[in-house]
């Protein structure tokens, strides 16, 4: 078995039991435990201690590895490897009841940035939905037990597009008006609040393409390698690589003509 792949079913196991107590968790009530950039940017006590068992799994299965979390920060590695965490992807939906959070689990070879790292292995599960999205690097990107792929071009009725919106309502205000600019290539637009689940509904066929800025690598180390095994493009603009400045997906096919309208609604 490849380092990939044990990684992989270690991820995929650790993903069931944490999303096991966020649900469990979630039926017994939320208790917003902070707020961080803004009002609407909520960290819940689930968020703490879904990442907490996490960071435990990984200490006692791979005491090398690095860990790198959303909520208790960074871990060196001595391995090389580290675990790109976000216990709660979607804490605002997980806070009111909606149906749409994950866990994501992604683990790295190299600096936990996503610029720099090389993804062995991803994991985004939704334990509302009992979905679990999972790739090893090489080894193609499954949603439980079947395996997935992007969409081709869409046709002349449009794409359909996921995107996000940031906390700062100056920010908001920008983003909101590219995506007005992106509306004459598109079908209909989704915003699923959460980007792990943005992505895997790229890899899945779901939505056809996904952009976003302001992402934090925990936000997307799992989710852009389901996409890339799932026959799917991540990167930026010009060539770049996906960062916190900006990530897009797409399928092969659809790649040019939407990264080409996405710049033009940049630069307008």
């Amino acid at each position: 078995m490849t380092i990939e792949s044990t990684l992989s079913e270690l991820a995929i196991d650790i993903a069931r039991e944490a999303g096991e107590l966020a649900r469990r968790r979630r039926d017994e009530g939320v208790r917003i435990a902070a707020t961080k950039s803004g009002l609407a940017d909520i960290v819940t006590e689930a968020d703490r201690e879904v990442e907490a068992l996490i960071r435990a799994r990984v200490d006692a299965e791979r005491p090398g590895d690095g860990f790198l979390g959303e909520e208790s920060g960074a871990g060196e590695s001595t391995t090389g490897v580290t675990w790109v965490v976000d216990p709660i992807d979607g804490t605002v939906n997980y806070a009111y009841g909606i149906p749409a959070y994950a866990v994501s689990i992604g683990v790295v070879q190299g600096t936990p940035n996503p610029r720099e790292w090389t993804a062995l292995a991803g994991v985004v599960h939704n334990p509302a939905t009992g979905e679990l999205f999972h790739a090893a690097r090489g080894a193609g990107a499954f949603l439980g037990e079947r395996p997935i792929a992007v969409n081709a071009a869409p046709d002349a009725s449009g794409a359909l597009i996921a995107t996000g919106f940031g906390y700062d309502p100056e920010k908001r205000t920008r983003q909101l008006a590219v995506l007005g600019k992106m509306m004459p290539i598109a079908r209909d637009i989704r915003r699923m609040g959460a980007a792990s689940l943005d992505l895997t509904a790229v890899a899945a066929g779901r939505v056809d393409a996904y952009y976003e800025s302001g992402l934090w690598p925990w936000d997307q180390a799992a989710g852009a390698l389901i996409v890339e095994e799932a026959g799917g493009i991540v990167g930026a603009l010009d060539g770049e690589r996906a960062s916190r400045d900006l990530l897009i997906a797409a399928a092969p096919g659809f790649w040019p003509a939407f990264t080409q309208a996405l710049a033009d609604a940049l630069a307008s």
